[in-house]
């Protein structure tokens, strides 16, 4: 859904009501597992938080709590939304003078002693489609702390198909700025103590 003003809440709410029984945009749901799809751009981003179990254990709780999503230009819907697999979200984007907001439902969810993450995928009315995995996972080799992002993605409605290399650019920035709001809420995170 594109805008030329910001949803209100009532209207966020609304779309995001439209889209709990919307089915999946794409045929490769929980591509992210394994091998992906042909006929997708893929995108692998990695940066290193940090090191040891405190970092991780403040890494996993970021990611739990959409902090990934926290950028400014960017906003998740709603942010208290568990993530468990079925889990409906949107995200709203103010890009080039315009709003955009788009639903995405959580595939599955990982949770291990060294390893957590979740997938979501595009559903019927985004613009986009394709998979994106969200993951913070704990080196048993150098005790390293990373976030990583994998994506699969192509456009779906005409508005994204007709800009395409501006939709590449807008995922690219994403991708950026996640990994820079993980960092810094990792650093604050360690700075205010222990993690629970």
């Amino acid at each position: 859904m594109f805008c030329l003003r910001r949803p209100s809440c009532l209207e966020i709410e609304a779309f995001l009501a439209s889209q709990q029984e919307s089915p999946f945009s794409y045929a490769e749901v929980g591509a992210t597992r394994g091998k992906l799809p042909t006929g997708y751009a893929i995108d692998r981003n990695r940066v290193k938080l940090g090191a040891g179990p405190e970092a991780f254990c403040h890494a996993v709780q970021a990611l739990r709590h959409w902090q990934m999503f926290q950028l400014g230009w960017l906003e998740l819907f709603d942010s208290n939304t568990a993530i468990r697999a079925g889990a409906t979200v949107a995200v709203l984007a103010r890009h080039f003078g315009f709003w955009s907001l788009n639903s995405s439902r959580v595939v599955y969810v990982f949770n291990d002693d060294r390893s957590y993450g979740f997938a979501y995928g595009t559903l019927r009315d985004h613009a986009e489609q394709g998979e994106e995995r969200f993951s913070v996972d704990w080196s048993s080799e150098d005790d390293s702390v990373s976030y990583d992002i994998l994506a699969f993605s192509r456009p779906q409605q005409w508005q994204a198909k007709v800009a395409r290399p501006v939709s590449r650019l807008l995922q690219k920035k994403f991708a950026r700025d996640s990994k820079a709001a993980m960092i810094r809420v990792v650093l604050e995170r360690a700075a205010g103590g222990g993690c629970v």
